[in-house]
């Protein structure tokens, strides 16, 4: 099948959908999409640092290993995806940004059987910036959230789909206690995540963050990992309850569009000294070079694209 994609030179504004690029204003879905009425799809959030995106590839697998959990057979493959990645960015010329890449189940009947959905729909959202937290550099302040991380056997946490209720009422009650964050619990009690973080704490033994068995297998959260084995910090994943957070001696959440963003509070409690602690800064500086000096290049290094139609082959 060929889709052809509509690009001008120095187009921005421009959302990937329905197999072309269309301003913003013009990017629609079918008000019958299953993504729309049941939340039944998957997404990926992606970063672009320095003209290159972070991990792609880890990205796009990610994304796949969702679809094959919900049953969504995503009609390109992951190089065509990764083509379409980088021309939302181009088209947008996007340097340093935020990327939304959406698969949903596609238009279908009501009613949630999914058989009645024909092609499922793809969309990539680029944008140059990506706001969680008001002064994440400087520090956020958490509180516990009543809402709790559904169990596994409920809905897995390994498939990043686009039902994301329980973490808009768990930020929700962080709004309304005047908190930037809310830390989320699973089922037995012990931490999970925040509502859109892998959260980590700082012992006197090193970082110790929860297994994936309740949580999002966070890109950033691995990132982290493997800058924590560079610099020779001990790093262990195991459960761990509210106590060790409270007495921790430093902790961070992390994500894509979050980055490295260090906790100050949790439950009106200071952590640590109440500043950034020295292992959080020391992390927070290895990520913002390895994410400015490695990853996919936006730009075409044979030659930049011709402006007007060209085809896709998906």
């Amino acid at each position: 099948m060929i889709l052809i994609l509509r690009m001008e030179a120095g187009m921005t504004g421009t959302i990937y959908v329905s197999g072309e690029f269309r301003r913003d204003d013009a990017a629609t879905i079918n008000v019958l999409d299953h993504g729309l009425l049941y939340g039944d799809g998957v997404f990926e959030g992606i970063r672009a640092y320095s003209g290159r995106v972070f991990k792609l590839d880890r990205h796009i697998d990610r994304l796949f290993d969702s679809a094959k959990a919900l049953r969504i057979d995503i009609p390109a493959t992951r190089a065509e995806i990764a083509r379409i990645i980088l021309d939302a960015c181009r088209a947008n010329a996007l340097v340093d940004g935020y990327i939304r890449l959406v698969v949903t189940r596609g238009i279908g009947d009501l009613g949630i059987d999914p058989r009645s959905c024909g092609r499922p729909e793809i969309i990539v959202i680029a944008r140059p910036t990506i706001s969680l937290y008001r002064e994440p550099s400087r520090g956020v302040k958490v509180v516990t959230s009543s809402f709790r991380r559904p169990s596994p056997d409920t809905l897995s946490p390994s498939i990043k789909s686009l039902n994301y209720v329980n973490n808009v009422l768990a930020r929700m009650e962080a709004n309304d206690r005047g908190a930037d964050e809310a830390l989320m619990l699973d089922v037995n009690g012990y931490v999970a995540e925040a509502t859109a973080d892998s959260v980590f704490i700082v012992t006197e033994r090193g970082l110790v963050t929860p297994p994936t068995a309740t949580n999002l297998n966070g890109i950033t959260r691995e990132t982290v990992l493997e800058i924590a084995a560079d610099l020779g910090i001990r790093c262990e994943e195991r459960p761990f309850s509210l106590f060790e957070v409270w007495t921790a001696r430093e902790v961070f959440v992390c994500g894509t569009g979050a980055e490295i963003v260090p906790v100050l509070s949790v439950d009106a409690r200071p952590i640590g000294s109440g500043d950034v602690g020295p292992t959080t800064r020391r992390i927070v500086d290895a990520y913002a070079a390895l994410v400015r000096s490695t990853g996919t290049p936006i730009a075409i290094e044979h030659g930049p694209a011709e402006a007007g139609h060209y085809a896709c082959h998906m």
